[in-house]
């Protein structure tokens, strides 16, 4: 089947929720997801976004997307790609199409001078990481990944 990859538009902000809405429930978290066509249109597509999306397409059908920024390693002193979500639809799964996506990305990345092409992936994603293991992607075990959000963020922000 013939895939195609296309910058994502702000008309796409439906297609891009329900990609999310279902990335999420595969990822046993669909309760979580927060995001509104609105939220999306002002994030990702908005003045002053940091955020790039792009839509892959089968036969000129949403088939996948993946969302990304740039981060910035101060010891390389390049900016890097992060990765934030990338996701194929069932249908498509198994068919090269998520490899695509990242050949894609790492195509980006080169092009703008990135130092490093980075993401995470749930550790019970066994598919997924074996797709990143046969290109050659290498786990960085060394590092704990941290988060604070909600009211932990809030309580923080505020605390004297």
């Amino acid at each position: 089947m013939p895939f195609t990859i296309r910058p994502a538009t702000s008309d796409d902000a439906a297609t891009i929720l329900g990609f999310i809405t279902e990335l999420a429930v595969f990822e046993k978290a669909g309760h979580e997801v927060e995001a509104t066509e609105e939220t999306i249109r002002a994030s990702i597509f908005g003045e002053g976004s940091v955020t790039h999306a792009v839509i892959l397409e089968a036969d000129g059908k949403p088939a996948g997307f993946a969302v990304w920024f740039y981060n910035y390693s101060t010891w390389q002193a390049k900016n890097g790609l992060c990765l934030e979500d990338l996701y194929v639809s069932p249908d498509h799964r198994g068919s090269g199409a998520g490899k695509l996506l990242l050949k894609h990305l790492a195509q980006v990345a080169v092009e703008k001078g990135c130092g490093r092409f980075e993401w995470s992936v749930l550790d019970w994603n066994e598919p997924a990481i074996r797709v990143y293991d046969a290109i050659g992607a290498e786990p960085q075990t060394e590092w704990i990944r941290y988060r604070m959000s909600g009211e932990a963020l809030a309580d923080f922000a505020r605390a004297e």
